[in-house]
């Protein structure tokens, strides 16, 4: 491949992986330093027939890097599913280092902001409907930054230490205890002591 193709393959490689979205065609034609855009639009062509890339050309940012087998690569991060979370009755709990033991991960792709906005990040499939109104239905997947700190009304990972389970709810202090208050108007609250 001539030297000029790589390089504009590369950029966009680079481009996806920083920004989450591919490069318009001005943004290659400035980061490669081409003298027009026809020129970009004539080595992404050669790209697209020789498969390296897919483009729309109705889409501002319609480019779409393919892997060798033709499929579309995603320069999405990915988030590991380390398992469930109870919506409605807690279920028993366990360690992210356990499930991080284990050999494989069901992941999912997530925006490209959130792992630089909020750090280390996880997914738990949820069981059961308490979340209902909040948009959480049974099967979702959520997406967990782990933290010992919640403010009233934040959503959370509760866990009861008495009963050593764990729950998905919205968090309210209210004197020496905790109210852990479902989204859902047909489920009662738990309560439990703040300590």
């Amino acid at each position: 491949m001539p030297a000029r193709r790589q390089q504009i393959l590369e950029f966009i490689q680079e481009f996806m992986i920083e920004n989450g979205i591919p490069p318009t065609v001005r943004d290659v034609q400035k980061a490669c330093e081409i003298s027009s855009t026809s020129v970009v639009d004539y080595n992404l062509r050669i790209l697209e027939r020789d498969g390296y890339l897919n483009r729309r050309p109705d889409v501002a940012r319609g480019i779409e890097l393919l892997d060798n087998s033709g499929q579309p690569v995603s320069n999405a991060p990915r988030v590991h599913i380390v398992g469930p979370i109870a919506a409605g009755r807690p279920i028993p709990a366990f360690s992210t280092e356990d499930s991080a033991s284990s050999a494989e991960f069901d992941t999912i792709e997530v925006s490209p902001d959130l792992p630089r906005r909020h750090g280390q990040l996880y997914g738990l499939t949820v069981n059961g409907s308490s979340m209902i109104d909040a948009l959480i239905d049974d099967g979702d997947v959520v997406i967990i930054k782990p933290t010992n700190d919640a403010t009233d009304g934040e959503m959370v990972v509760a866990w009861l230490k008495v009963e050593e389970e764990v729950t998905l709810k919205k968090f309210y202090l209210e004197g020496d205890q905790v109210r852990l208050q479902p989204a859902n108007s047909s489920m009662s609250p738990i309560y439990c002591d703040a300590r």
